[in-house]
């Protein structure tokens, strides 16, 4: 989900409240939405760090990806700073730059096509 899900990740309470109160939020879905973010990944691009790190907490590092807007104006022009800024862990830090998508692309993380230079 672009811009780190927008409102949903914040909303997710009232969006399944408004699942278990009408019935048509529930014609296509068999589980509250809240149970269907585990199937989706948010990437960084909040020029937050507050919000990189709720991401991380609520729905784990494993699910945030590195993301810029970069060249145009609304771009993140240094996106791995702002990961650093975020206070997040060695390990968590190196899901978020590069090993999520490595694992979702099947491809090593070490790999330096991954990250797009060398010497990375």
């Amino acid at each position: 989900m672009v811009h780190g899900g927008g409102f949903l990740p914040h909303y997710l309470a009232r969006t399944d409240h408004a699942w278990e109160q009408r019935p048509e939020t529930r014609a296509h879905t068999s589980r509250k939405p809240s149970e269907y973010v585990r199937l989706v990944h948010f990437d960084t691009t909040t020029h937050s760090t507050d919000a990189i790190a709720m991401l991380v907490e609520r729905y784990g590092a494993e699910r945030v990806l590195l993301g810029t807007d970069y060249p145009f104006d609304m771009g993140e022009t240094d996106p791995v700073s702002l990961i650093a800024d975020t206070g997040l862990d060695a390990e968590q830090s190196k899901l978020v730059l590069g090993g999520n998508v490595a694992r979702l692309l099947g491809a090593d993380a070490s790999s330096t096509a991954v990250f797009g230079r060398q010497g990375s």
